[in-house]
């Protein structure tokens, strides 16, 4: 399956740069263990694939609404400023 991520480097609040990414993901009929399990394997597959990813978060949507899941700061970071481009696929 091929899934479209975005590979981001923002500041953070403590003034270091951090990697992360958002996953185009289908995860709007997972339970909570269910998206765990699922961020966890795009990421896994997203840093065999080179990409350096500390945190991460999901987007999909839901009842015809735009959700985030994930790593906390991600998902306040996208709920300011909104799903960014994708930037690259990876295969899972």
């Amino acid at each position: 399956m091929r899934i479209n991520l975005a590979h981001l480097r923002e500041r953070s609040t403590n003034g270091r740069d951090v990697n992360f990414a958002v996953f185009d993901a289908n995860a709007s009929n997972d339970t909570d263990r269910g998206r765990d399990q699922l961020l966890a394997a795009l990421t896994r597959s997203a840093r065999q694939q080179g990409l350096a990813v500390e945190i991460a978060a999901l987007a999909y949507s839901e009842h015809g609404k735009l959700r985030f899941y994930g790593e906390p700061s991600v998902v306040q970071y996208l709920a300011a400023g909104g799903l960014p481009g994708w930037t690259h696929t990876i295969d899972l």
